[in-house]
């Protein structure tokens, strides 16, 4: 098993990878949609899985016998389902309103669902840090939030939640796996390519003319392979030496390198209350690392229930 400052350091990489999606989206074609990039961007992960798995050493004529494993299928059906929840709740509830209310409530689903299914009792260390990364997210996330909501808003306000729980779902589905003896090879190459599959009937429907051009091969490549495979590989491998309540704070990393990147490369300002927001999204991540950093590899590690 890892040290936990390794699965740390992991976790947190796969935190800046996953940050900058939206600004490399931002950068792409301007005939893109949400959706679409998004199917795209978990399909070409799971291809690239394909592609290197049999020379990490994991024979694809394995994959209906990992197809079968049910942490691998929930852990699928997470990955697939978050992208069309995620760009469905923000085109209701706006961009502001629909990323706070996903991201902020994923840290707490996954220590719920690790309470449950992994007997991951939460700490207060865990909780007090995960609170004052929500409420920077909050102070973030205030300035964009005015006369977005429309009469559809609860809609939109569960599908973000929906989103939020389908990320801290494949966290907890992936730590059952990983606590069981699967690699991180099988792992990723089995969600992703099994949740890629299931994504086809809805690409169909999306415009796909653009992909066509060099900078939308070129943002297709960069979202699939190092956003979605490096990316979950990294956090995969994180969560064999944490718990997926603190991996999911540790996430927060995401809308901090967005934003960083959201006013280096694309020209975006922050005033001075979204600053204070990001300092402390900043402050809890610290005090989260420190935290999942002193826990010893050598605790005894409790048994899933299911």
């Amino acid at each position: 098993m890892l040290s936990p400052r390794i699965s740390v350091l992991l976790v947190v990489l796969a935190g800046v990878l996953f940050g900058t999606a939206g600004t490399a989206q931002a950068l792409g074609p301007d005939a893109t949609t949400p959706v679409g990039v998004g199917i795209l961007r978990i399909q070409v992960g799971g291809l690239a899985m394909l592609v290197i798995a049999p020379f990490l050493g994991l024979s694809l004529r394995r994959l209906p016998s990992l197809w079968r494993r049910p942490a691998i299928v929930v852990a699928a059906i997470c990955a697939a389902s978050y992208q069309p929840v995620f760009f469905a709740g923000v085109s209701q509830v706006g961009v502001a309103m629909g990323t706070l209310v996903a991201v902020g409530s994923e840290p707490a689903f996954a220590g719920l669902l690790g309470w449950i299914f992994l007997r991951h009792r939460p700490t207060l260390g865990w909780f007090l840090a995960t609170s004052v990364c929500v409420a920077g997210l909050v102070l973030r996330s205030l300035p964009g939030l005015s006369g977005e909501l429309g009469p559809d808003a609860w809609l939109g306000l569960l599908m973000a939640l929906t989103a939020g729980f389908a990320s801290a779902g494949y966290n907890t589905a992936a730590k059952r796996e990983l606590d069981r003896g699967t690699s991180v090879v099988e792992l990723s190459t089995g969600a992703f390519a099994l949740g890629g599959l299931g994504l086809i009937p809805l690409l169909v429907r999306e415009p796909l003319g653009w992909v066509a051009a060099p900078a939308g091969i070129g943002l297709v490549l960069y979202l699939g392979i190092a956003t979605m495979a490096l990316a979950n590989a990294l956090l995969t491998r994180g969560l064999h030496g944490l718990k997926p309540g603190p991996v999911a704070t540790l996430m927060l990393m995401d809308p901090v390198v967005a934003t960083i990147l959201g006013v280096v490369v694309l020209g975006e300002t922050l005033d001075g209350q979204a600053a204070l927001g990001v300092l402390l999204v900043c402050a809890g991540l610290l005090a989260q690392g420190l935290l999942a950093a002193r826990e010893t590899p050598d605790d005894e590690e409790p048994v899933p229930i299911l």
